[in-house]
C-alpha cells in the first residue's frame, strides 16, 4: 500500500532533503522515524529536492507499507522526530501516485527585507541597497515567455532537460520593509529559485535591464546570470497535485 506524508521542515541544519553521505538530511530523518514506528526498513520517496538550508512549508513524501493507521502514525512521528520536523498528515493514495512525479506544480517564495531587522535575520535576506521591484517584476513577467532555464541551473547539475513552464513569478510586498518572490513552475531544476532571484536583483540594482535579463535566459548559460542568493530565505512553500 502507498502512503503520502505532508510535512514541513527549518532546513537550517540540515543538508538539504536528499540523503548525504556526509552531512544529516531531513530525507534521513523521516526515514530513521518511518522504520523505528513501522519496524521494517521503509525508504520514502520526495516530491523534489531542497538545498541545503532551505526550508519547506510543505513538503510530500511517499512511501509503502502494510495497512498503518495514519492517525496513529502522524501522531506518534510528531513524537519522534526532531522539533524542526512536522508531520501534518500521512493519508493512504492509490499505488499510481508518485510524491514526485505525480505532482502538478510546486511553489516557492523567496524572502527579502530592506533593512536591518534582528528577527527576520534567520528566514530571509537583507538588502543593503536600493532596489527597483517594479523592473524586477517586469523582468519576472518574461519568465513565462520561456521554456528552457539552463542559464539558472547548477552548472554540473545531473538533469536530463532543462525545460520549465513557469505560471507565476512576482514580487510581492508585505510592508514597508519586506518582500518576497513567489514562483509557480511545474518542474524546478538545482538552484533554479535562488539564480533566478540574483538575477533579478541585478535588474533591480540597475546592473542588468529587462532586454539584458531575457538574453541572459535565450543565452542558457549560468555564467551570464547572477549570483546564487543564500538559502536561509528561500522555502518551498506548495506542492499541487
Amino acid at each position: 500500500m502507498r502512503y503520502f506524508v505532508t510535512f514541513s521542515y527549518d532546513g537550517g541544519r540540515y543538508h538539504g532533503w536528499q540523503i548525504q553521505p556526509n552531512g544529516v538530511s531531513v530525507q534521513e530523518k523521516l526515514q530513521e522515524a518511518l522504520s523505528t514506528l513501522l519496524r521494517e526498513e521503509i525508504t520514502v520517496t520526495g516530491a523534489g529536492r531542497t538545498d541545503t538550508g532551505v526550508h519547506a512549508r510543505m513538503m510530500v513524501a511517499h512511501f509503502d507499507a502494510d495497512e498503518i493507521d495514519c492517525e496513529q502514525l502522524t501522531y506518534k512521528l510528531n513524537r519522534l522526530l526532531p522539533q524542526d520536523i512536522a508531520v501534518q498528515k500521512v493519508e493512504r493514495v492509490s499505488e499510481e501516485m508518485h510524491a514526485r512525479f505525480s505532482a502538478k506544480c510546486r511553489t516557492y517564495h523567496y524572502y527579502i527585507h530592506t533593512r536591518k531587522e534582528p528577527f527576520l535575520r534567520t528566514y530571509s535576506c537583507e538588502m543593503h541597497y536600493a532596489l527597483d521591484f517594479a523592473k524586477m517584476n517586469e523582468a519576472a513577467q518574461r519568465l513565462l515567455d520561456y521554456e528552457d532555464f539552463g542559464a539558472f541551473c547548477k552548472s554540473g547539475a545531473d538533469v536530463k532537460t532543462t525545460l520549465c513552464k513557469v505560471t507565476k513569478a512576482e514580487w510581492i510586498q508585505t510592508s514597508p520593509t519586506t518582500w518576497h518572490f513567489e514562483i509557480t513552475a511545474n518542474r524546478f531544476l538545482r538552484n533554479m529559485v535562488r539564480a533566478v532571484v540574483g538575477t533579478l536583483i541585478d535588474v533591480g540594482r540597475g546592473r542588468l535591464s529587462v532586454d539584458e535579463f531575457c538574453k541572459v535566459i535565450e543565452g542558457k548559460k549560468r555564467t551570464e546570470a547572477g549570483e546564487s542568493m543564500p538559502g536561509h530565505a528561500l522555502f518551498l512553500e506548495k506542492i499541487e497535485y
